[in-house]
């Protein structure tokens, strides 16, 4: 009777090992190229999420910021930087020249609380003489509220001033005596104050003066 020759497992060992460690550096490249994959996707995520942030809010190289207000320093300037060229490119404005004028954006007032229409707002200053200026509320898209009064805006010239030189405008749904600006139902507010100087002062050589900007004072809620 003739007898089936068998491979041993011994035989077979070599073809095993050699499987097994072409399988073990087969899947340590796969290990390195996915971590490679995903370090270079996590910069690539880390790179857009820091340009946009550079872009819609800037940092302390582009902007300028007093108590809730914050303004673009180098706006309209023919040498301003890549990310204040992208920031109003994308909000589709053209912008006067920050030597002669200056916009302050405010979404929170003084105390860092988020402004709404549901409550009742204070804005105080003090009127500068060589300088002219406007404060102007909007909606969170940036809209301008519709109101029967059709009240928008107070500037140096429309503004009743106090006989200490200084002013108050109310922020407020309802109808309030002296500078009132309505706020309806608009929700989340915008608080835009703009300084403007022809002599090209707001921004020098020299040291630039303190500035000081209106106070956003938080009345009461509803």
């Amino acid at each position: 009777m003739e007898h089936l020759h068998v491979l041993s497992h011994s035989a077979l060992t070599p073809i095993y090992v050699g499987f097994h460690r072409m399988q073990k550096r087969l899947s340590i490249l796969i290990g390195i190229m996915g971590d490679w994959a995903a370090f270079i996707g996590a910069v690539l995520i880390l790179g857009l999420a820091s340009s946009w942030y550079m872009i819609d809010v800037g940092t302390r190289l582009t902007t300028e910021q007093h108590g809730p207000w914050v303004g673009w320093s180098s706006a309209g300037r023919i040498d301003a930087d890549p990310y204040t060229r992208a920031h109003f490119a994308r909000l589709g404005t053209l912008q006067l020249t920050s030597e002669i004028a200056l916009s302050f954006l405010a979404f929170k007032d003084s105390e860092g609380n988020r402004l709404h229409s549901s409550c009742d707002y204070a804005v105080e200053g003090r009127d500068t003489s060589n300088t002219w200026w406007s404060l102007t509320v909007f909606n969170d898209r940036g809209d301008l509220i519709a109101n029967a009064a059709q009240r928008y805006t107070y500037t140096s010239q429309s503004v009743a001033l106090r006989p200490d030189g200084t002013f108050a405008v109310t922020l407020a749904r309802e109808a309030n005596p002296g500078n009132w600006l309505p706020t309806g139902g608009a929700g989340r507010l915008a608080l835009m104050y703009t300084t403007f100087d022809v002599r090209g002062s707001l921004l020098n050589e020299g040291t630039p003066e303190p500035r000081e900007l209106p106070v956003i004072r938080r009345v009461q809620c509803r």
